[in-house]
């Protein structure tokens, strides 16, 4: 079988892109492991921290719509590279707030700025791999579990060597600002987007079934609504790892804290090598399969390390559940950007959008059980989207049979 030339072009593209997911996931992932700094500064209770963290994706909800129209009017490539740094200013202004509005404020800016950087990376990872035409959407969501990894390394190291959160952060934003200018000159082209934009919408023309318009609009919408479940499913078992992680380490099993940002890291560096493994396992196996091991970890990895806790354990628990997330986000949203009567970008941003609400719901109710009977009884729902998504899997792509020679 003869393999397709990559034009430099699209390799350099590539890379850029990848520079872009690598960038987004260090930004958060630099305050994640700090955030209980914060919740002792401003002597926050369990439920008030909960209701802080959902800022981020409140700021989503708002900004999230205005993602499709922003790459419309200015191109995929410059709304991620300027959402990019957006955010990163949001962070340094959360590590320099001195009062809990300003602070929420903060959250509220990031998380908006975030949600728009995400749709616009997506849309411009989505251009290239049509040029590539095959699957590497879910490299490039690895490389931001490369960042994350690299985020939480940089944030253990600023904790243990107890750097302030405003140096940290400053240092963080500078870093991963100058990455994403450099990545925006080797991104595609408007011209190149438009013209990608294009073919998808008439090869979505002429593969539509011949079937009622109400009748596809009913199916396309009970499809959307099992890939919005399935993706939040994903970003709720990130918030598991993001919000409570190093929390219930340091709080429920007495880890130091430092030690305890490994609880992170080990959900987001499994989550690494699913991504990096997962455009294999997708071919060989197809989506729907990955999807339903992936949920079956997520379930049994978390059940067995709530239920008989320990630091090994949770540290493993979290791991397994990272690694059975890792494709469900990138399957999500290549789904619902195929997904017919639908214009290029609709889909995707409307499952970005409404994804967020697994972070809007996640922390105020984990927060919320944990107030009440501990962050461990609060941690039993990242095994239960794992359930969520054994139920909603079945409209994922199967494997394909093989085609003859």
């Amino acid at each position: 079988m003869s393999v397709e030339r990559v034009s430099p072009i699209n390799r350099r593209a590539r890379a850029a892109v990848a520079a872009l997911f690598l960038t987004n996931g260090a930004l958060f992932a630099n305050m994640a492991p700090r955030l209980p700094e914060l919740k002792s500064e401003f002597a926050l209770g369990e439920a008030s921290y909960g209701f802080l963290v959902t800022a981020w994706p409140i700021g989503a909800l708002i900004a999230g719509l205005a993602a499709g129209r922003l790459i419309r009017r200015f191109g995929s490539a410059l709304v991620a590279v300027v959402g990019t740094m957006l955010t990163g200013l949001a962070l340094l202004g959360a590590g320099n707030a001195p009062s809990l509005a300003l602070l929420a404020g903060a959250f509220l800016l990031g998380g908006a700025m975030d949600a728009i950087t995400d749709v616009a990376q997506n849309s411009h990872g989505l251009l290239v791999q049509r040029r590539y035409r095959r699957s590497i959407l879910n490299s490039f969501h690895a490389f931001w579990s490369v960042g994350a990894v690299l985020g939480g390394l940089m944030a253990a190291g600023a904790m243990a060597l107890k750097i302030s959160l405003s140096v940290h952060f400053g240092i963080s934003f500078l870093v991963f600002a100058t990455v994403a200018l450099i990545a925006l000159k080797f991104c595609l082209t408007d011209r190149t987007e438009k013209t990608g934009a294009e073919e998808v919408l008439a090869k979505q023309e002429l593969t539509g079934a011949p079937e009622s318009v109400a009748k596809r609009r009913n199916h396309t919408a009970w499809v959307m609504t099992a890939l919005v479940l399935i993706s939040t499913a994903g970003v709720m078992v990130e918030d598991a790892g993001n919000s409570w992680a190093t929390l219930y380490l340091a709080d429920s099993l007495g880890t130091p804290a430092a030690f305890a940002a490994l609880g992170y890291i080990s959900l987001v560096g499994a989550q690494f090598i699913g991504r990096i493994l997962g455009d294999g396992m997708v071919d060989r196996l197809g989506q729907r399969l990955v999807a339903q091991i992936g949920a079956l970890c997520v379930v049994l990895g978390m059940g067995l390390a709530l239920a008989f806790p320990s630091v090994p354990g949770s540290l493993l628990g979290f791991a397994a559940a990272g690694f059975g997330v890792a494709t469900l986000v990138p399957a999500a949203m290549e789904h619902a950007d195929r997904l017919p009567g639908l214009s290029p970008g609709t889909g995707l941003s409307v499952v970005s959008w409404l994804m967020r609400l697994g972070f809007l719901a996640s922390p105020p109710l984990v927060g919320f059980i944990a107030e009440n009977w501990g962050l461990r009884a609060g941690l039993l729902l990242v095994p239960l989207v794992g359930v969520i998504v054994l139920v909603c899997s079945p409209v994922l792509r199967a494997k394909e049979p093989r085609q003859p020679m």
